[in-house]
């Protein structure tokens, strides 16, 4: 059953996130054939819209307002019901980010429909469409099949891969206007703290450091390997209550969910909690000084030891690999 499906472009600092990509992928996926449309929300975007067709968009829809600046749930899903009415789509498809956890919900709700969240796979089994998602803080998953009404899924970053990017696709990029009113939130102004660098949440490596980092000082090291294998710092929730860093960083139950290609464990316990938000990552190294430690049993690599130590050793052997590639 072929489908059109609308795929949201989620847009920060004026560029896409990746997870716009891998949702393009995925409703390739639920499309079975049918369009796939792009849809690009905010208040200059529009020049956006060719790299979601490089991408494998078929053409973009896109929303411009002043309104639309800085997201608001009411404003970006009034602003997405106007493309929805015009476009009248058989599939959703949203990034499970901070904004498409706080925005498919409402979505769905206006539109009285189901959603399944946080999808981490599509499959096609006897011809249905099989979602999976994890469930009980990733100790299991479900499969759910969609029997009645529109396709709408969000999916975890780093868990469905991007097609390839080609430059020669074409597509149109058109624009609908919404009547955005009666909003009941303004941002007036933003703050940022999260760290600058890689984006934590789809990032392909990602450095953890737990309570065995000690001090703020003892993240410097992590930084350093984050830095030269490209990645992301990531924390538990126990250096984030010492102070150690900030809780944009903390990963686990309470904080991010990441699932990067390489995770490398610092000083970190392994709580259950913390597990939740790292344990589907594809490689998990782990570095602590207790044998013992839980985290071992999820890793894939165990190494006891100082991460004082390790860490700066493993930073000087990706150096030399990186200088003889």
């Amino acid at each position: 059953m072929s489908r059109k499906v609308l795929v949201l472009g989620e847009v920060r600092d004026g560029a896409l996130r990746n997870v716009s990509f891998e949702a393009i992928a995925a409703a390739k996926t639920i499309a079975e054939g049918g369009e796939v449309v792009g849809v690009l929300l905010g208040s200059s975007v529009s020049a956006l819209g060719e790299e979601l067709i490089q991408y494998g968009a078929d053409r973009v829809v896109v929303v411009e307002d002043e309104k639309l600046t800085q997201y608001t749930s009411d404003g970006f899903s009034q602003a997405f019901m106007a493309v929805y009415d015009q476009e009248k789509p058989e599939g959703i498809v949203i990034g499970h980010t901070a904004l498409g956890k706080d925005l498919s919900p409402r979505i769905a709700g206006k539109l009285q429909n189901g959603l399944v969240s946080d999808v981490t796979a599509i499959e096609a089994v006897g011809g249905n469409l099989v979602f999976t998602r994890p469930i009980y803080s990733g100790k299991a998953f479900e499969k759910k099949i969609v029997t009645d009404g529109v396709v709408f899924i969000t999916i975890r970053p780093n868990n469905i891969d991007a097609l390839e990017k080609d430059d020669s696709r074409s597509g149109d990029v058109s624009s609908v206007t919404a009547e955005i009113k009666d909003l009941r939130t303004i941002i007036k102004e933003v703050v940022r703290k999260a760290s600058e660098g890689v984006d934590l949440s789809e990032a392909k490596v990602v450095i953890a450091g737990g309570r065995g980092v000690k001090s703020e000082e003892g993240f410097a090291p992590l930084k350093e390997l984050a830095d030269v294998l490209g990645g992301a710092v990531g924390a538990s929730r126990g250096a984030c209550d010492a102070d150690y860093c900030d809780y944009s960083l903390q990963i686990g139950q309470t904080g991010k969910v990441v699932t990067p290609d390489l995770y490398i464990a610092c000083g970190i316990s392994g709580a259950i909690q913390h597990l939740a938000g790292m344990s589907n990552s594809k490689v998990i190294v782990a570095i602590n000084k207790d044998p013992e430690a839980n985290i071992f049993k999820v890793a894939d690599y165990g190494i006891v030891g100082d991460l004082f130590e390790v860490v700066p050793m493993l930073t000087e052997e990706f150096k030399k690999l990186k200088i003889n590639a």
